[in-house]
């Protein structure tokens, strides 16, 4: 702003995508006064959800009408249940620290747990932030990296114990976000881990058999789009996510509509 005020400033916000929410999703169990004054679920990762919407009515119209779960895996991860496009539900809330285990952040806890950590541990709130967002996760709980090739490649109990801990709470959440929908017709791996782990995909695909999804392993081995069998209820697809190009395309749209 110092060398060229006039350059326009613009912000994409990770939250817009999820805006269309209905208060009953977004509010939690807190006086209502709380909601009104912006604690509520807002959720984030929004500019790759809408990506993967645009991407998925592109080469799958048909099933990008139903209803799907997206998985954004990566440092950060969390998911969305989109129908018809849009977002109906998604693991992250107030803050990026809900939801799925992530790199360095917990996921979803017991807030009590933070409560125990200032009151009997004497932490500061300074501390405790540090701890989630910085020590904590696949990192935390490993002992060893927050990265998921590291993991992957270690032998080490702890790194095991994060990976099956990562499966189990990607399994648990799509369980929940395929409530939400009613049902499933597709289910979408995406950034980092989702577009470069096959071990991982495989992980969680063979957790959702109870869907009906059937994984193609040698699809999946070789990271092709559609990574299910011809017979699977369920469609299974990996594609690759591109949040600049997002921003870019907001960033066009504002500037050339002002």
């Amino acid at each position: 702003m110092d060398i060229d005020p006039d350059v326009p400033q613009i912000a994409c916000f990770d939250t817009a995508f999820h805006r269309g929410h209905a208060a009953h999703t977004d509010c939690y169990a807190l006086p209502w006064a709380f909601y009104e004054d912006g604690v509520r679920r807002y959720g984030f990762h929004g500019l790759s959800y809408e990506y993967i919407s645009e991407r998925l009515a592109e080469v799958a119209p048909a099933v990008a009408q139903g209803r799907t779960i997206v998985a954004h895996l990566g440092s950060g991860a969390s998911m969305c249940a989109l129908r018809d496009g849009l977002s109906l539900e998604t693991t992250m809330g107030f803050t990026a620290l809900d939801g799925l285990p992530m790199g360095t952040r917990p996921g979803q806890m017991d807030p009590g747990v933070v409560l125990y950590l200032i009151d009997q541990k004497g932490m500061s709130t300074r501390e405790v932030t540090d701890l989630l967002y910085r020590t904590s996760g696949l990192k935390g709980l490993s002992g060893i990296s927050g990265d998921m090739r590291d993991l992957l490649a270690s032998d080490d109990p702890r790194a095991t114990l994060a990976v099956d801990h990562f499966v189990h709470r990607c399994a648990l959440s799509a369980g929940m976000l395929a409530g939400a929908l009613g049902g499933l017709d597709a289910f979408v791996f995406t950034a980092g881990v989702g577009e470069n782990a096959p071990a991982i995909r495989a992980r969680i695909a063979a957790r959702l058999t109870w869907l009906g999804a059937e994984l193609d392993p040698a699809a999946n081995e070789a990271g092709a789009m559609l990574i299910s069998t011809e017979t699977s209820r369920i469609a299974l697809y990996v594609l690759p996510t591109d949040e600049e190009l997002m921003i870019a395309r907001h960033t066009l749209a504002l500037i050339t509509a002002s």
